[in-house]
């Protein structure tokens, strides 16, 4: 064969393995669009304990025919927050299952018999031109499905022209694999085709398609019937690993969180492989027998049943491992605390630490771990605060964009977080509970509403100092130190406000924080008035003052939400719990404008 034809034929495989991944994605995303936001809404609630995520994971993976696309969604849902990791290992499990589905596709169908391919694909071409966006949907995953076996077709094709069963060299190499008087490769082949089954992966990112390509070398008889099953085996070992390159990329850019998600992957596959490296042999031949028990032949002695073993291997393999290892997750969750080191940043990430998603306690529990979580969101709320002077301070422009860009996203956690929490008590609302629980109940959901205003705040006052720098306004020192001095009185009232929802509600007295509020609006006052004389003098133009008053004016409406939220918990009544007390709060006045 010339170098040309060589080239050539390359460059086949090449592109049928890539018009092959094309099909797979375009499936891929083409069901995610038929599915609208469902297959998250699953993902992110259907999680609760390990058995439902595994559940969830296996569903997922065989809907979207990608474990890729699950694990990848998985990171990024631990990364926001909204899937924790001990539950996100049980997705990632279930996926691992899931993705046997689509080897069952290929040994079923796309090898054994010859899909009318180009008239899919004509069809789904059809369908895209209609207007209903629904139908133009289906159109595009009945591309994707065509072209996927299209692909598959291609390669079955170029590797039939290549004719390794009759290749001299390649039949010798493999040949040599099989001990003197050993029915089996030897072990050190058995290591070096995971590594190969591995590295392949690694490179092409789809499991898959490493899949197909082998079962074709099988079914034409590239490698030898003695060694063919084996062999391929030790690869669907290898592609497990490998297809973890995929989701550990894209933890990357992640926060710790969504790192340990990937490299849980990683363990769990790598830890399946090293238990079954012990029974490899027995493994491969009790699957053989079962095969020629169900199916009429042995992938020993039958080539073209070998997909349907590799397909049985790989399925028995990921449900097994999982059984194994699901007792196992809060080791593999630990170990992952090993691998990882926690980032300084780690804060930045949403999490629910004592209300779980998806799971409703009821009575005092309900309300005990509401409670615990409003504290949380205050201190997360508070630290967010704390960016604001510093923003307004910072002289160096990269430490300043990363602090901009670090209270936006606090302040998309805030919103999660008031999500979250009240529609967990609105739910714990509908249990039928009784008046002094529901009492509680609702001075909690004002409390979380003012939680969240204080976000709101927090983010327009960081937005209003970068208009201030973009702007290039410069504050009199003078009006630098008064919004010093608003910043620490506010500061302040936050942390009486956190001292109050930290305390038995019943023994918190609403003085303290009352007193903090005049000072606030007493000082709110006073720069307003000076404010108001220097545009007179025109010490400083409009455009400063603008901004200068809204800075004042947002931190003072801060201290609003503040005095809100003890007021809130001083305004629960009746109730027999001593965490509550039965002070009116409708009775005390103050000013809050």
């Amino acid at each position: 064969m010339s170098t040309t034809e060589i080239i050539s034929l390359i460059a086949q495989i090449i592109g049928s393995l890539a018009l092959f991944l094309f099909g797979m994605s375009y499936l891929s995303e083409a069901l995610q669009r038929i599915a609208g936001s469902g297959l998250r809404k699953t993902l992110s609630s259907f999680t609760s304990n390990r058995f439902k995520a595994i559940l969830t994971g296996t569903v997922v993976t065989v809907a979207l025919q990608s474990s890729s696309a699950t694990t990848v969604m998985v990171v990024s849902f631990v990364n926001a927050g909204l899937i924790q990791l001990t539950n996100a290992i049980g997705v990632i499990m279930g996926a691992n299952i899931g993705t046997t589905f689509t080897a069952w596709i290929i040994a079923l169908f796309g090898l054994k018999y010859g899909l009318p391919v180009i008239p899919i694909i004509g069809l789904g071409f059809i369908m895209m031109l209609l207007r209903s966006k629904k139908i133009r949907t289906w159109g595009e995953f009945l591309i994707g499905f065509g072209l996927l076996f299209l692909g598959l077709q291609f390669l079955q094709t170029t590797i039939e022209t290549i004719d390794l069963a009759h290749n001299a060299t390649f039949v010798g190499w493999f040949e040599h694999l099989l001990p003197a008087g050993s029915q089996n490769i030897g072990f050190l082949y058995v290591l070096l085709f995971i590594l190969i089954g591995a590295i392949l992966t690694m490179v092409v990112q789809a499991s898959s398609a490493m899949l197909a390509l082998s079962m074709l070398l099988c079914t034409q008889g590239a490698i030898p019937i003695d060694v063919a099953f084996e062999v391929v085996v030790a690869m669907v070992l290898g592609q497990n690993i490998g297809t973890t390159i995929t989701a550990n990329l894209a933890a990357m850019v992640g926060n710790t969180s969504a790192r340990k998600a990937a490299r849980a992957h990683l363990l769990f596959n790598i830890i399946g492989m090293l238990w079954v490296l012990p029974i490899f042999y027995p493994s491969t031949r009790a699957v053989a027998n079962l095969t020629e028990d169900w199916f009429g032949a042995n992938p020993y002695t039958d080539l073209a049943i070998i997909p349907i073993g590799i397909s049985l291997y790989h399925t028995f393999f990921n449900v097994i491992n999982t059984l194994l290892l699901v007792w196992f997750i809060p080791q593999i969750e630990a170990a992952t605390n090993v691998l990882i080191k926690k980032k300084p940043d780690d804060e930045d990430i949403f999490k629910l630490t004592y209300i779980e998603s998806g799971v409703i306690k009821v009575g005092e529990i309900a309300v005990e771990s509401a409670k615990k979580e409003l504290q949380v969101y205050a201190r997360r709320i508070v630290l967010m605060y704390d960016f604001i002077p510093t923003l307004l301070n910072v002289k160096e422009a990269k430490e300043y964009n990363n602090l901009l860009k670090r209270i936006e996203h606090y302040e998309e956690i805030s919103d999660r977080m008031e999500f979250e929490i009240a529609n967990y008590l609105t739910q714990v609302t509908g249990d039928g509970l009784g008046n002094e629980t529901a009492q509680r109940i609702r001075g909690m959901l004002r409390i979380v509403d003012n939680l969240e205003s204080i976000g709101d705040q927090n983010f327009q006052l960081a937005k209003m100092i970068d208009q201030k720098n973009e702007q290039k306004i410069w504050f009199t020192p003078a009006m630098r130190e008064n919004i010093t001095q608003m910043f620490k009185i506010v500061r302040e009232s936050l942390v009486i406000m956190q001292e109050n929802m930290s305390m038995p509600y019943k023994t918190v007295d609403i003085t303290k924080a009352l007193d903090k509020e005049k000072e606030i609006n007493q000082f709110r006052d006073k720069l307003r008035n000076e404010h108001l004389e220097s545009l007179k003098n025109n010490d400083y133009n409009y455009q400063t003052g603008i901004v200068y008053s809204s800075l004042f004016a947002l931190l003072e409406k801060i201290g609003d939400h503040a005095i809100n939220i003890s007021e809130a918990i001083v305004n629960t009544k009746y109730t027999k719990d001593e965490s509550l007390t039965e002070i009116d709060v409708e009775s005390i006045t103050n000013d809050n404008d």
